[in-house]
């Protein structure tokens, strides 16, 4: 008989360990002077700016109040606890002010530059594509804002990004346990391939996906998006290492372990992330069963705080499904989901103009704060995405399956619910996993290591072309990402497309 089938080598990772560190707390700077840079500026005198009138107010009531919120205006809380938390931190440091409710989002942002710049160092095993992967989303407008205003957005992005990083580590991790396994010849002493044990990564991924859920509900698609990526990642290596039967192998091992961490785990962090509402007699809906629900019933064996949560949480479904443009309600800037990949439908958070405007030299100024993704950046989606399914379908890329998995749950739900109000501000998730697909990208650009000179030259002078025009886009639009005063016609210059208006 000839040789078995290959199984795979090692992927060692870069072997510049301390240059690795050394260029990501590089990029990670760069984050921290832009995001923090002017970041009590612009404020609606000294008030808070668009949404920040809803967060700012609830993380000074969770500092405040017993680490709950409410909102009396409305009679509901629309949003999960953890968000306002991490608002409430910065406020406890810097007090009810801009600095104080923009803060967290800030040090969010900078924390989301570091990690992409980590996961793509580890997808890539190149740390010059890490930090071009890092460098491209300090320059990208989206996650730019979002890092300047006391908003939940950002929050959500960095902890389902932590995530899946910490899957792509459990995919490895994984991965070397079976090399192990495969190196002493104990992979065929089961048909089903062996278990493969306690897997700490995969257990703090589903703690990052309980506090994503737990700043906003739509972390739920990552949790069914990611926990079917983990799955198919034990699959592959199933496969790979020749396992006689790994199908049924992954079936019996690997799906009840990923409920257990990726759907279980996250459950009970969410439930805990609402501790402080538990703890309380004043909570919206704390006492719902009593007062606006009966003891018995069906459920009557559910203990009344969690028969109360559930009480309060549909209440603030039913507010968010009757969000609809059918039942009239509109915004000027609302966006659908077909928009996003491209930024077509931007949002503006802040506008001012007339006599109250100056610094612009000129007699009329305008100070604006808009919700862009920097052009040069996300209008290449398209290519990406087509390129990316190319690469994973023909080729078999295991890290475009990743990438567009992370890509596709924080776009492809939406479409589930087109006549619900939508804001662009839903795409701060996307950012991250559409910067990791350019980084992707352009390593094919830059082409092999093993490649000839003047292929890798040609290639990196591509790279560097194209790195420069992203950042000089994003200088660019500087003035209307930051309210810079500018006068009424460098308003319009900045204004490329008529969705923009």
């Amino acid at each position: 008989m000839g040789p078995g089938p290959l199984v795979p080598g090692p992927e060692p990772l870069p072997g510049d360990r301390a240059r690795g560190w050394i260029v990501t707390a590089f990029v990670t700077a760069l984050a921290a002077i832009t995001r923090f840079t002017m970041l009590n500026y612009p404020t609606d005198a000294k008030t808070p700016v668009f949404d920040e009138k809803h967060y700012a107010p609830q993380g000074w009531q969770v500092l405040t109040g017993g680490w709950i919120e409410d909102n009396p205006g409305y009679g509901l809380v629309v949003h999960p606890p953890v968000g306002k938390q991490m608002i409430a931190l910065g406020e406890a440091l810097f007090g009810y002010t801009a600095w104080g409710w923009r803060f967290s989002a800030a040090a969010a942002g900078v924390v989301l530059v570091l990690l992409v710049v980590r996961i793509v160092r580890r997808l890539t095993r190149s740390t010059m594509l890490g930090a071009i992967a890092g460098l491209l989303l300090v320059v990208d407008g989206v996650t730019f804002v979002s890092s300047r205003l006391g908003m939940l957005d950002i929050f959500q992005a960095v902890f389902v990004v932590a995530a899946f990083g910490c899957l792509i580590v459990d995919r490895d991790d994984v991965r070397s346990r079976m090399a192990k396994v495969h190196a002493e010849g104990r992979v065929l002493d089961s048909v089903w391939g062996p278990r493969f044990g306690v897997r700490w990564w995969r257990f703090g991924a589903g703690i990052l996906l309980g506090l994503a859920v737990g700043t906003k509900w739509s972390g739920l698609y990552f949790i069914a998006f990611f926990g079917l990526m983990s799955v198919a990642f034990d699959l592959a290596t199933r496969r790979a290492y020749r396992v006689q039967r790994p199908w049924i192998g992954t079936a019996l091992r690997d799906i009840g372990p990923a409920l257990y961490a990726l759907v279980l785990v996250p459950l009970g962090v969410y439930l805990s992330t609402y501790w402080a509402w538990f703890a309380s007699e004043t909570g919206v809906y704390r006492h719902a069963v009593g007062s606006r629900i009966g003891h018995d019933g069906m459920f009557s064996f559910v203990p009344d705080a969690l028969r109360s949560l559930w009480y309060y949480s549909a209440s603030v479904l039913e507010f968010h499904s009757g969000l609809t443009n059918s039942a009239g309600n509109q915004h000027p800037w609302e966006s659908k989901p077909w928009t996003w990949p491209m930024g077509l439908r931007p949002m503006l958070y802040y506008f001012a103009d007339g006599e109250r405007i100056s610094g612009c030299d000129a007699e009329q100024c305008v100070k604006a704060v808009m919700l862009i993704g920097t052009p040069a950046l996300w209008w290449v989606s398209v290519p990406v995405l087509g390129w990316g399914l190319w690469q994973l379908l023909v080729r078999r890329d295991w890290r475009w399956a990743a990438v567009l998995t992370g890509y596709g749950a924080g776009i492809l739900p939406w479409f589930a619910s087109l006549d619900r109000q939508m804001y662009y501000f839903y795409a701060v998730p996307m950012a991250p996993f559409l910067v990791m697909g350019v980084a992707l990208v352009l390593g094919d650009i830059l082409g092999s290591p093993h490649a000839s000179t003047e292929r890798r030259t040609t290639g990196l002078l591509v790279v560097c072309l194209y790195v420069g025009l992203v950042i000089a886009n994003f200088v660019w639009l500087w003035p209307i990402l930051t309210a810079l005063p500018i006068t009424p016609e460098h308003w319009n210059d900045q204004l490329w497309l008529p969705s923009w208006r």
